[in-house]
């Protein structure tokens, strides 16, 4: 019989179907996920392995658990927590979650870009300190987003979304990314230009040696003064101690967040001491529909794996060759 552990309490949409076929699955049942330490004793052995973003699995963990693991499942898109060269050395397929979240993590990105500017969590900490006294016409006033610009960096799925959310708005679409196609009346740009030209600044690209760390005090000091930047994507690939001094000098209007580096982000980060800087839990994917159909997805990849079969999304098909 297989042994499966699953490194946190998934949804039950996608624990059911687990269940269903391994009905003695291990399952990490603390809110907080398991430590290195923990990680390596309690998935030892294991046949299948089920992880969250939050685990970082390399060769180290694979080969602690051992030459009959058979496959990694990731409840998530982006696999920048797992060593996929590693995985594939070892032959192990790795599975991740794409598409479904597309429109919840759009939905946020653009959620975010009005919040900031329309300065709307700067309003309700107004609200809330009793500073609301009077009506006034030059009182918290944002930036205006019909009309405006919209650069976005990464024009893969997400981005795309993102980029038909903003027809709505009558805006101009501009992007930045390798061996993407035009879509939703975007034009591609070189970066420069895009930061040059962009009222919104989205970040929609994967953590790579490449993007690590892309957003730099260089990338911000060529976006306009009156700009806001959005990450949706990660928090590696985003300087903030640069991004720190953009905002606390007003080189940039304003930014929200996503996602940051480390997560959960200290209390003690200066980003959290300025105003015009939004930072929200990791939350792009997070509505009931979504999280259901990623632990789907990432059941499903974790059953294919233990059978034998194909990955139904696999990042790393080079092991089936």
């Amino acid at each position: 019989m297989s042994k499966i552990f699953i490194t946190r309490v998934i949804p039950e949409f996608g624990l059911n179907l687990v269940r269903e076929h391994f009905p003695d699955c291990d399952i990490w049942a603390d809110e907080l996920p398991p430590s290195r330490a923990q990680l390596l004793e309690r998935a030892r052995g294991a046949d299948g392995l089920l992880c969250l973003l939050t685990d970082k699995i390399d060769g180290e963990v694979m080969d602690a658990i051992g030459k009959q693991l058979k496959v990694v499942s990731s409840m998530s898109v982006g696999v920048d927590h797992i060593d996929v060269a590693a995985a594939t050395e070892r032959g192990i397929p790795v599975g991740n979650t794409p598409g479904v979240l597309t429109d919840a993590t759009a939905d946020q990105a653009f959620a975010l870009m009005l919040s900031a500017a329309r300065r709307v969590v700067e309003g309700e900490r107004f609200l809330k300190a009793g500073k609301w006294v009077t009506w006034s016409p030059s009182m918290l006033l944002g930036a205006d987003v019909a009309g405006s610009t919209l650069g976005i960096v990464g024009f893969g799925r997400i981005g795309q979304a993102i980029a038909k959310r903003a027809q709505g708005f009558d805006m101009r679409v501009i992007y930045h990314s390798p061996n993407s196609k035009p879509a939703y009346n975007a034009q591609p740009v070189d970066l420069d230009t895009l930061l040059r030209e962009s009222d919104f600044v989205s970040i929609n690209v994967p953590l790579t040696s490449q993007t690590k760390l892309m957003v730099n005090a260089e990338f911000l000091s060529k976006m306009k003064p009156n700009a806001v930047l959005v990450n949706t994507a990660r928090g590696g690939v985003l300087d903030q101690s640069a991004l720190y001094a953009a905002l606390k000098s007003n080189q940039i209007f304003a930014a929200a967040l996503d996602v940051a580096d480390p997560e959960p982000l200290p209390l003690d980060c200066p980003l959290l001491r300025l105003e015009n800087c939004i930072i929200v839990p990791h939350l792009g994917s997070a509505s009931k529909k979504t999280r259901d159909m990623m632990a789907l997805l990432a059941a499903q990849n974790l059953i294919a794996g233990l059978k034998g079969e194909r990955l139904p999304n696999c990042v790393n098909p080079e092991v089936y060759k």
